[in-house]
């Protein structure tokens, strides 16, 4: 089933295995198409998404309240799960590398938070969309909201022209809006269109200005509790800039790289600090 599509806006694995070269080093000997990945490097792309650092679990727990044991849960369904398969057959590779590990924590966070309305900007070809889908389709509720297309930029070469939506599956597809359009008024539109967001992700880190739109015109629309996401954070100042103007020191989900980062609304925390 495809997304809605409007001009206006509606509607586990645990880490890696030991040894001198980490399992995904195969990836970076690869330049092969998809289809065409030996089961050694299929089986390294499935390591590398499901490679966790204790850090960003026990960050996930701290912007949910939720305790570990339920996020060991989780991360169980993932370590059983095919999504990983999917998402390297439908052309997740080499250009994700970098962020594979990013896409399962989305999942964690939305099956600990078990938001109602999710919305991200800068969609592209669907990586980071198809987890955030997949834990919303496990949690039974919930509904996605993409605004874009995104920008290429700061991402790992080797992502060619790409489809907006091209790596989702099609059976995570019914929760899922597509509202395209970059405008400051279109952004408006898909934030104040809907109820209150329970959890906001800013994917256009590479864009100064547009993150500090996003964030700030994000955080009065999210509920109690909702939490408030960036990718690529270390491409500009604008999330410790942000930060700062919550009265708060720079917070993150994950220090990457990229790092990304997580503020929750009336949660407090220290956060992970990103990697030098």
């Amino acid at each position: 089933m495809p997304p809605t599509v409007s001009g206006a806006a509606r509607s586990v694995g645990s880490g890696p295995v030991s040894g001198a070269r980490p399992p995904w080093s195969a990836l970076a000997r690869s330049s092969r198409t998809p289809a065409l990945f030996s089961p050694a490097v299929r089986k390294a792309i499935r390591q590398r998404m499901l490679y966790y650092r204790a850090s960003s679990l026990e960050r996930i727990a701290e912007l949910t309240g939720r305790p570990a044991d339920a996020i060991r849960a989780y991360r169980q369904e993932l370590a059983f799960g095919d999504l990983p398969q999917q998402l390297v057959q439908r052309g997740a590779g080499l250009a994700f590398t970098r962020e594979l590990p990013q896409g399962a924590l989305l999942y964690l966070l939305v099956r600990a938070l078990r938001p109602e309305r999710v919305v991200e900007t800068g969609v592209r070809p669907g990586y980071s969309t198809s987890w955030l889908l997949a834990g919303l389709a496990r949690n039974g509720s919930g509904e996605l909201t993409s605004l874009g297309p995104g920008t290429a930029n700061g991402r790992e070469s080797g992502l060619g022209p790409t489809t907006v939506g091209e790596l989702v599956p099609l059976a995570l597809r019914s929760r899922w809006t597509l509202a395209l359009g970059r405008s400051p008024t279109r952004l408006h539109e898909v934030l104040t269109t809907g109820g209150p967001i329970d959890l906001f992700f800013s994917d256009n880190g590479s864009d100064r200005d547009r993150t500090q739109l996003e964030l700030r015109t994000a955080w009065p629309a999210m509920s109690p509790g909702g939490v408030v996401l960036a990718h690529r954070v270390d491409a500009n100042p604008a999330w410790a800039e942000f930060c700062r103007w919550q009265g708060q020191s720079a917070e993150y989900l994950d220090p990457g790289p990229p790092p990304m980062g997580a503020l929750a609304v009336g949660r407090g925390g220290a956060g992970t600090r990103p990697a030098t």
